[in-house]
């Protein structure tokens, strides 16, 4: 069973590779909306400073994912799955890394069981 709040496919993690090899270091902030709608944003770790107010929900292919608070409360029961579709049509619409190389990064989520949820909640009370 696999109880982390923040998981990537296989096609979005190869993705990210390309991008740590051409960037270095990335951070993942899933955006609230405004500008990029709800979409996880890809920066280099040294140009995104981590509001106070977000929580770390975990890590993917190495990189720290982060969210507003706000939206973490909304996703409390949930695993958030980061995915990528090819985006040609919306090259250098976004702020995030992935766009200039004809991709976006996309959530899903689903709910964690009941017993997820208490294995997820006994292993965060535990660190």
């Amino acid at each position: 069973m696999d109880t982390r709040r923040v998981i990537i496919t296989d096609a979005a993690a190869l993705v990210v590779e390309k991008l740590k090899a051409e960037h270095g270091e990335l951070v993942f902030n899933q955006s609230g909306g405004c500008c990029d709608g709800t979409a996880p944003m890809c920066y280099e770790k040294s140009d995104f400073y981590v509001p106070s107010r977000n929580v770390k929900m975990g890590e993917i292919c190495g990189c720290e994912f982060f969210i507003d608070k706000d939206q973490f409360e909304y996703f409390r029961h949930s695993q958030i799955i980061v995915d990528v579709k090819e985006e040609k049509a919306a090259f250098g619409n976004s702020f995030s890394l992935e766009i200039d190389i004809g991709y976006q990064f996309i959530t899903r989520s689903r709910l964690f069981s009941d017993e997820e949820y208490k294995a997820l909640e006994t292993l965060e009370n535990s660190i």
